[in-house]
């Protein structure tokens, strides 16, 4: 799939330019000047080579001076560079060679002694070329070292400025010809999620219909939902269903060093869409940009940042709003986005994509399978039903895990049994082979474990057993897990209770057969604990505190509870009163588990035999030990979010394990 943006409408952009000839590099020029100066420097010494006059007789100064004062030479030649040659009285040549210092007091003495003088230059120009060579080899150096340094500080002053001349370029990939393969098709569920944003996609494709009644495009669409729910999934199919270009850029990509560069790559933005409008705009993770900007008395202030936002918040709907283009934009942080950018006439519309529904994780689950080889053992709606809280990432990887799985057994065929252990491997980790345990170990977590089992289906409002193991996965030594039948959109307090006696039922079964306790319970303390708090302080389930309610406060990545910044909003009397009913809604659900164990002894210990025997037992199995059925569906058809009610298992995920730790 090519992500290539294509060229906008003619007219819109010039003609790109042509490129220039191809040219010689430069340092190709330097062969050709140094054969040149080495020609003139042989042209200049040459001549000076050939000055020596064949079968010329070569006289010393001294002897020189002598043939002068005896009137044995006739004509003398001397030179400017005190070369001297002529005729002696016989008629035979000779050389010679003058110094410097002799001057005048010799020019006299050749007169007295009647010797014809000539003054002449250099034979072929030597001195002329010789001063050239001079000033070339002084010069010539001086003259590359500029010429080098010159063009250096070009490339560099080029090279910055190509470099800065991008910085407020908008980072935004541009599907306009092309469209990505993925469409709503390929997003499974989310039905009501889908009717919105396509109503978008049908208004700039068809915005005649709109305007006949008099409605108005919404500006911008926000989608709000937790990690993994598939909101840019979402942004791909509506890139791939338009008719209309799509831009699409992160939110990450706007924010520089230097401020001002945000602002700029915002304008350009909004420029290119124009230029292609009606257009989509998708900005990916807009808390990046979109943060709540910083009052009068903030202690710390982002410039770049701001001023990004106000320059987002003014191409939406400022002075000169942008007709014709619809900005969609994604994040799992709404409470910190600026009130500005969330109001209407810029993100209209606040779309929520929550965790999938049993429904719909049983269709994301199809779509993830569809280039693999199931068995026909594989139920979608099964292996839904043992997924509650999972995002579509979570499904994906689940998917992923099985295939792997399969792969690891050398085979090319996916069974149910796949999918359960890619399951377990994601909830708890890998199975860890070499964490043998001692036998009295292995004893003791079986026996926590069945207390665990045995308490849950005894309890008619706890989520029915699916699973029992005692094989160590990541840092747990045993697990019960415990699927729901549906899912809930409210939990009563009956369903509470039994579920924080099912909690303490590890301890219990300790209690009973051991006398004492044991390190394994700690997870299970931790959690019964959370829960315990919140039936106190948010759900008003104590009688001694009333109606009140005091929550933690809202999840910043809508998953789970966030950490109190700010000091109890309580006194110190109401928190004693939490505490007293906190531990009175824990000894309680200690007592009825330790009921419920000791009326079963005995089917404690067959459970406990049968797990040190297979060390994973089925739900049913537990069941059967029992003389109770399997627990059936009790409301075909619900499906609801766990997420959307209490934390009540680990990792937020309802009735989905209870792991239990030695």
């Amino acid at each position: 799939m090519s992500r290539q943006a294509g060229a906008p409408p003619t007219g819109d952009r010039p003609p790109a330019p042509q490129l220039p000839p191809h040219r010689a590099p430069w340092w190709v020029w330097l062969i050709p000047i140094a054969i040149v100066v080495a020609v003139l420097a042989l042209t200049a010494w040459l001549p000076g080579l050939r000055t020596t006059t064949p079968n010329a007789r070569d006289l010393s100064y001294s002897e020189f001076l002598s043939d002068v004062d005896s009137h044995l030479i006739k004509t003398v030649t001397i030179e400017s560079s005190g070369k001297a040659s002529g005729t002696e009285a016989d008629g035979h040549r000779f050389t010679t060679t003058v110094p410097p210092q002799a001057g005048a007091p010799l020019l006299d003495r050749l007169e007295k002694a009647g010797v014809t003088i000539t003054a002449a230059a250099p034979e072929g120009g030597t001195a002329v070329w010789s001063q050239v060579l001079a000033w070339v080899l002084i010069l010539g150096p001086v003259v590359l070292v500029f010429w080098w340094l010159q063009r250096a500080g070009k490339s560099a002053v080029g090279q910055v400025g190509g470099a800065l001349g991008g910085v407020g370029k908008s980072r935004a990939k541009v599907f306009d010809t092309e469209r990505p393969a993925t469409t709503f098709d390929d997003v499974a569920g989310y039905a009501g999620a889908k009717a919105e944003i396509s109503e978008v996609v049908d208004f700039l494709r068809a915005p005649e219909r709109y305007r006949r009644a008099g409605a108005v495009a919404p500006r911008g669409v926000l989608m709000i939902g937790p990690p993994g729910t598939g909101k840019t999934l979402f942004a791909r199919a509506v890139a791939g269903e338009a008719d209309v270009p799509f831009l699409s850029v992160a939110g990450s990509s706007f924010v520089e060093m230097f401020v001002g560069v945000g602002a700029a790559r915002v304008r350009d933005l909004f420029a290119e869409a124009r230029k292609r409008a009606p257009a989509i705009v998708f900005v990916d993770e807009v808390d990046a940009i979109g943060s709540r900007r910083g009052g009068a008395g903030a202690m710390v202030a982002n410039d770049e940042r701001e001023q990004t936002l106000n320059q987002l918040l003014a191409e939406m709907d400022g002075f000169d709003p942008a007709s014709g283009i619809v900005v969609l934009a994604a994040t799992n942080r709404p409470e910190v986005l600026d009130p500005a950018l969330l109001r209407p006439g810029r993100f209209d519309r606040q779309v929520t994509i929550p965790l999938p529904t049993l429904a719909e994780r049983a269709a994301i689950l199809a779509v993830h399978c569809r280039g693999k080889h199931l068995a026909p053992d594989v139920d979608m709606q099964v292996v839904a039903r043992g997924t509650p809280g999972f995002s579509g990432a979570d499904l994906a990887n689940l998917a992923n895990e099985a295939a792997i799985c399969a792969v690891r057994d050398n085979r090319e065929v996916v069974r149910a049994a796949d999918f359960e252990a890619a399951r377990d491997r994601i909830l708890l980790g890998r199975r860890e082979g070499s964490n043998v345990l001692l036998p009295e170990e292995k004893y003791a977590v079986a026996v926590h474990e069945s207390g665990h089992a045995l308490v849950a289906a005894l309890s008619a409002h706890a989520d029915p057993v699916a699973k029992v193991t005692i094989l160590p996965a990541g840092q747990t030594l045993g697990t019960t897990e415990q699927l729901p039948l549906v899912e809930r959109h409210l939990y009563g307090e009956d369903y509470l209770t039994d579920t924080l006696t099912v909690r303490l039922g590890g301890r219990a079964a300790e209690l009973v057969v051991f006398g004492h306790g044991s390190t394994g319970a700690a997870n299970d303390l931790a959690q019964a604990t959370e829960l315990a708090i919140k039936m106190v302080r948010e759900f008003g389930l104590s009688a001694a505190l009333g109606p009140v309610g005091y929550p933690q406060g809202g999840s910043v990545f809508l998953g789970g509870s966030s950490t109190e910044l700010s000091s109890r909003p309580f006194a110190e009397d109401t928190q004693a009163v939490i505490d007293t009913e906190v531990s009175r809604l824990l000894r309680a659900a200690e007592r009825r588990a330790i009921e419920l164990v000791r009326s079963h002894r005995d089917t404690l210990q067959r459970l406990v035999d049968l797990l040190l025997d297979t060390e994973t037992v089925d739900g049913a199995a537990v069941y059967g030990l029992l003389g109770r059925a399997v627990p059936d569906d009790r409301a075909p058809g619900a499906t609801v979010a766990p997420r959307r009610g209490p934390d009540l298992a680990r990792d937020g995920r309802a009735g989905e394990t209870v792991p239990g730790r030695a």
